[in-house]
């Protein structure tokens, strides 16, 4: 069984080919700045010269079809048809509340990644428009979402909700959420692997850490996630390549007075 995985950003998109029978990475690539000039396109493939090709994408659609001819391809090809591709399965950034596990996408699963694009604005719809390029491309073959949010959703109600008015909770769903959900679940099973205990995992407390450009901290017991730094938004916790983490409050309205900034304009922090 082969199954293509997608992760489909604003403007861009990074995919891998693994074979599942013996979990070996076939081709691994991306696609960059869609939308915008100067679009690049680049795939791995072990043994052979990076395929590199300068190319305009004006769509994720355009985008996928580049990476299927490329995956399928005489020269630069690792499959002889897309029938080899039993599955596709796409990361998706925010579940909110609805999604603690991988599912499989139908229409009722769409609906409900939109209904969460307020809680993402910059990635869900990105999500969503790569699982409907691959809809298009690949009818027929099962889509399967699999939720940055999803292992968060085992925390306890004392570490998601924040001490604010409870009813801002019940009407606008404000909450930790979490991320690096798939990283932080994958880490803590490896840990337990490692420990002699990944059959059952009662017992450890393990704190796992997702260290990159986004970066995050969890605090995992029994194999389940009950705390973690990143909240509402990806912006909460520790200091990262872009975003500042945890700070004081009262920064934010102080330096919008300061430099004369609203909210829709405010992108120092």
């Amino acid at each position: 069984m082969k199954i293509l995985v997608i992760n489909a950003g604003s403007s861009s998109i990074k995919y891998q080919l693994i074979d599942m029978d013996n979990e070996k990475l076939i081709a691994k690539g991306q696609c960059d700045r869609i939308g915008i000039e100067g679009g690049n396109f680049k795939q791995k493939v072990e043994g052979r010269a990076d395929y590199v090709l300068d190319v305009q994408m004006a769509n994720h659609a355009e985008a996928v079809r580049i990476v299927l001819d490329t995956l399928t391809s005489k020269e630069n090809g690792v499959i002889a048809s897309l029938d080899e591709i039993s599955a596709v399965g796409h990361r998706v950034f925010h579940g909110g509340e609805k999604f603690s596990g991988s599912v499989i996408i139908d229409e009722k699963v769409i609906e409900t990644i939109e209904e969460c694009c307020e809680l993402g604005p910059l990635h869900n719809p990105a999500n969503l428009t790569g699982i409907r390029a691959c809809e298009q491309l690949m009818p027929g073959v099962p889509q399967v979402a699999v939720f940055d949010t999803g292992f968060h959703q085992t925390m306890p109600d004392y570490a998601y909700l924040y001490a604010l008015p409870y009813e801002y909770y019940e009407k606008y769903k404000i909450r930790r959420y979490g991320f690096h959900g798939t990283s932080h679940r994958y880490v803590s099973m490896r840990a337990a692997d490692m420990l002699g205990k990944a059959d059952d995992p009662t017992g450890l407390r393990i704190v796992t850490c997702h260290l990159g450009n986004g970066s995050s901290l969890a605090a995992v017991k029994d194999g389940k996630c009950y705390d973690t730094s990143m909240g509402l938004t990806p912006l909460e916790g520790i200091m990262m390549g872009t975003r500042c983490g945890s700070i004081d409050p009262a920064i934010v309205p102080l330096l919008m007075k300061k430099e004369n900034l609203n909210p829709t304009r405010s992108t120092l922090l």
